[in-house]
């Protein structure tokens, strides 16, 4: 028996594969970054995991058609907030176009400029270490310089398309 050389064409539709991913619950995070010229970046985000304790990295992926693509190519840090379940609302914000996504919203500022929400369950204050170009996306591969998180906070999940929080099985 031959391996194949090249993935097979997919059986399925991009609304199926949609679904199927829909499955896997996630947590809910808003990557928030400073433009060189100082406007304010942020967009929610799903595509987040780890990837190394030594040295300490994470990974999440961008649409290469987000209008903050520039931006969170080009600059030097991000912060990845993990909301949480008290957070929707600014899932939703941050998930929302043409509207001011800063408006209100309770930050500090972190390193390289990137905002740190208030609030959040947790924060990974990173240097933007590599990308890679996959498919629609770009995974962005962070070094966290900096992290913190909310002893006691209950995550904001997401699965099939609505929020959900933690319930102890």
């Amino acid at each position: 028996m031959t391996t194949p050389r090249r993935a097979q064409p997919p059986s399925f539709s991009s609304d199926e594969f949609r679904e199927a991913l829909g499955m896997f619950a996630t947590g809910v995070t808003v990557v928030t970054a400073r433009a060189a010229d100082g406007t304010l970046v942020g967009l929610t985000a799903n595509s987040f995991n780890s990837v190394s304790l030594t040295p300490p990295l994470v990974l999440w992926s961008l649409s290469r058609a987000a209008g903050s693509m520039p931006a969170l190519s080009a600059g030097s840090h991000y912060t990845v907030n993990i909301l949480a379940a008290n957070q929707k609302a600014l899932a939703e914000r941050f998930a929302t176009k043409n509207i001011d996504r800063w408006a209100d919203v309770a930050f500090t500022e972190g390193l390289g400029g990137a905002p740190v929400l208030v609030g959040a369950a947790a924060s990974f204050e990173c240097f933007n270490r590599s990308r890679y170009d996959e498919g629609d996306h770009v995974i962005f591969v962070g070094e966290v310089e900096r992290c913190s998180h909310n002893a006691g906070a209950s995550p904001l999940l997401f699965h099939g398309g609505r929020f959900y929080t933690e319930h102890p099985l």
